[in-house]
């Protein structure tokens, strides 16, 4: 088999979850096709190979009954649809007249009077019984329209769909036996009419079609406001001038501006300027990003109040906001494990229902003594009142609306399967770094003592400034690229140092750098490295230094000595930073009676001072860990009967992410990770995994109701009207809002 492609169609015309499974039984046919229809979204995800065109998938689509239209880089369904609100329209205008001439009795015989007196002005023959003729014949005429032109698409997939009976087949029943049995009626003049319930339920089945499509475009609306976030537009430099250009005519290597109060166009890196961005509808994190060069910014974010120069870094679907809305729209189109019973009733409904209602009209007329209008109308209701479309939206309405909320607040579930496996979850595992950690180093502590400067002599007394010794250290460390490197140069820029020139530059990796620099008239050979080699090269230390050193030692700190001239001026103490809200989110998950674990390739010193910070105990940690042994820990933990939540942001994580019973990277993780796990968490906030286990809880909750009532309602609506004991107007109404229920149930996840 070749390669596989990914595909994603916007579907038309589905009406219930009968629907769904007509297209994909149709899908599926198709050698090396996996189809999976999302009735909520309208729209089919397709696994095949790279040999079957779209034009195979949209005609076999087609001819299910369907109307197809291929989705790319993940545009939003609704812009492919046409909306029911021209439909509504015109049922109303059809259906209210017939309905009230038909049962506002005080209206028929003024408009019997006056059809008899211009029949007679204009001499035409009148048939006998004309004051019964025309009460009965206009509301038929009037609601004509509504039934064979309004109505069409609803007969129209009833017939395509003849052996695999679909919602539209019991709505195309019961109002075309409703209608032409009122033809029969007021012919012969025997029996009632139901020309009423006719215009009634096809008026209330649009009426609800439309309401739940502006509920559906309302669950949509995170997913359509993320994908509304991308720039038309860009003004890249070109020779040192501003030229607006297409975005997509924006290439890797460009350099472009962004003003404030702008939206940057894509991911990148700033070349210059400061401001600050608001990174809050792709991360979630609503206070504003201090940002100046060298630092990453992503597309979409919206610049507030500084010029900035970027250069992209990735563009069009490789950036964080495809990335992210990549996410949601396969979450929104895989199904949870729990629809999977909905599904399986939902195939045999439809068929189950039509039966009973050709049981229930012959039970009434040959066995209950009924008459023939009496058992017809008691068989429309059932037809009617059945609703297989809240089953077929119980479960996609609530994961549409959880995935793109949670999207907006930095939560992006990938895999509908955590909806379920959240609700078990009783041992947590989290990684250190980058997870517990911000992943980056930072300067902890400095120490600059006086008493070490004076050993230098009066001849440097002149420059022995502490801004100077900073300037120094900027000088050589930004020639370096090593992290520890980046942490003093940022320390450095942030206390107003200046790059001062190096000289006879050297970098000895696991060592340090040295140089010559030039500090006004002086060019002091300056060292940063490590205390072991900085000692070989310096007097030695000071007690001062000496004791900073051990400090910061002690507290697991990766420590860099600066010396001038052989004479140790300067300890800086560079750390990851334990993220401000982990304390916080151990002691949350603690409260819900989880048992938190740390596994961390760092050594123990490092791993026991970041838990005994957060609140995990010694005995909940484990360092110098491998992939294996993170892998196999969670395995141990599962043979023991625990349900396991792994949190990781690493390649070496990614084993372990896969083999727990659910997943969450960090989003400033690797792809790998993000790639692997459940859930990946956009936000730098580690309460984010307290966030995105209760709104999978919330959504499952929310699922749980709605099939509850989808079953509910059909297992008291249908032997309700089985008994006679509801007309077929109500029963359109209840079938109507049923549907509703289920959608506005779902947008209050929201």
């Amino acid at each position: 088999m070749g390669d596989i492609q990914v595909q994603t169609y916007s579907v038309t015309g589905m009406t219930c979850s009968s629907c769904v499974n007509s297209i994909e039984r149709e899908l599926n046919e198709i050698a090396g096709v996996s189809a999976s229809v999302n009735f909520a979204s309208e729209t089919v995800h397709i696994l095949a190979p790279a040999d079957v065109s779209p034009d195979v998938i949209i005609k076999k689509i087609k001819a299910a009954g369907y109307g197809a239209t291929l989705l790319e880089d993940n545009s939003d369904p609704a812009l492919h649809r046409k909306g029911a609100a021209g439909a509504l329209i015109w049922a109303i205008l059809f259906a209210v007249p017939a309905i009230a001439i038909s049962m506002v009795m005080s209206w028929q015989q003024p408009i019997n009077d006056w059809l008899i007196s211009t029949f007679d002005s204009y001499q035409i023959p009148l048939p006998p019984n004309a004051h019964h003729l025309f009460a009965s014949w206009l509301p038929l005429f009037i609601s004509a329209p509504l039934i064979f032109i309004v109505a069409f698409p609803i007969h129209r997939a009833a017939l395509r769909n003849l052996f695999h009976p679909t919602m539209d087949t019991l709505v195309s029943l019961g109002s075309l036996s409703a209608y032409v049995w009122s033809i029969y009626a007021t012919y012969t003049a025997q029996g009632d009419v139901y020309t009423e319930v006719a215009a009634g339920v096809l008026l209330f089945v649009i009426l609800g079609r439309f309401l739940e499509s502006r509920a559906k475009k309302s669950a949509r609306s995170a997913l359509s406001t993320l994908l509304a976030l991308g720039e038309k537009e860009v003004a890249v430099l070109r020779n040192g001038t501003e030229v607006l250009i297409p975005i997509s005519h924006l290439i890797v290597g460009d350099e472009f501006v962004v003003k404030p109060g702008a939206r940057i166009p894509t991911d990148g890196i700033v070349i210059s300027g400061q401001s600050t961005v608001d990174n809050s509808l792709i991360t979630g994190e609503s206070k504003p990003v201090e940002i100046t060069p060298g630092m990453l910014v992503i597309g979409s974010a919206l610049n507030n109040n500084g010029r900035i120069l970027v250069r992209a870094t990735r563009i069009g679907s490789d950036t964080e906001l495809a990335r992210i809305t990549s996410m949601v729209v396969t979450a929104q189109g895989a199904k949870a494990p729990i629809q999977a019973l909905a599904d399986t009733i939902a195939s045999f409904f439809v068929p189950i229902v039509t039966v009973l209602a050709i049981a229930t009209f012959e039970g009434w007329y040959y066995f209950g003594d009924k008459s023939l209008t009496y058992s017809i109308s008691t068989a429309i209701t059932v037809l009617v009142i059945a609703c297989p479309c809240a089953l077929g939206l119980a479960t996609p309405v609530a994961l549409l609306v959880a995935s793109g909320r949670g999207a907006l607040r930095g939560i992006v579930i990938r895999h509908p399967r955590v909806l379920e496996a959240s609700q078990n979850i009783d041992t947590v595992v989290l990684d250190k770094t980058g997870t517990l950690t911000d992943g980056a180093m930072k300067v902890q502590q400095v120490s600059i003592p006086v008493s070490a400067q004076k050993v230098l002599g009066s001849s440097f007394t002149a420059i022995l400034t502490e801004r100077n010794i900073l300037s120094s250290a900027l000088g050589l460390e930004s020639q370096s690229n090593h992290p520890v490197s980046n942490a003093i140069s940022s320390y450095c820029i942030a206390r107003s140092a200046e790059q001062l020139p190096v000289a006879e530059f050297t970098e000895t990796p696991g060592v340090g750098v040295a140089g010559r620099v030039q500090i006004r008239e002086k060019s002091p050979v300056v060292i940063i490295g490590s205390p072991d080699s900085v000692a070989h090269s310096c007097i030695a230390f000071d007690s001062e230094i000496s004791v900073a050193i051990h400090q910061a030692q002690e507290l697991s700190y990766a420590v860099s000595v600066l010396a001038w001239d052989g004479v140790a001026l300067a300890v800086f103490a560079t750390g990851d930073v334990i993220k401000n809200d982990a304390a916080e989110t151990i002691a949350e998950l603690h409260k819900r009676n989880m048992d938190v674990w740390l596994l961390t390739g760092d050594n123990s010193e490092a791993a026991i001072k970041v838990g005994s910070t957060v609140g995990i105990s010694p005995e909940r940690i484990i360092a110098f860990a491998k992939p294996e042994d993170k892998l196999e820990k969670i395995a141990s933990l599962q043979s023991q009967g625990r349900h396991v939540l792994m949190v990781g942001d690493g390649v070496n994580d990614a084993a372990a992410l896969a083999q727990a019973d659910l997943s969450i990277a960090m989003g400033t993780g690797t792809d790998t990770a993000i790639a692997t796990a459940d859930i990946t968490i956009m936000r730098p906030q580690l309460m984010s995994i307290v966030d995105a286990l209760n709104l999978s809880r919330t959504t499952l909750r929310t699922i749980k109701v709605n099939l509850g009532w989808a079953f509910a309602y059909n297992v008291i609506g249908i032997p309700i009207a089985v008994l006679g004991l509801a007309s077929p107007m109500y029963a359109a109404m209840a079938m109507a809002l049923s549907s509703l229920f289920v959608v506005s149930n779902s947008l209050r996840i929201r």
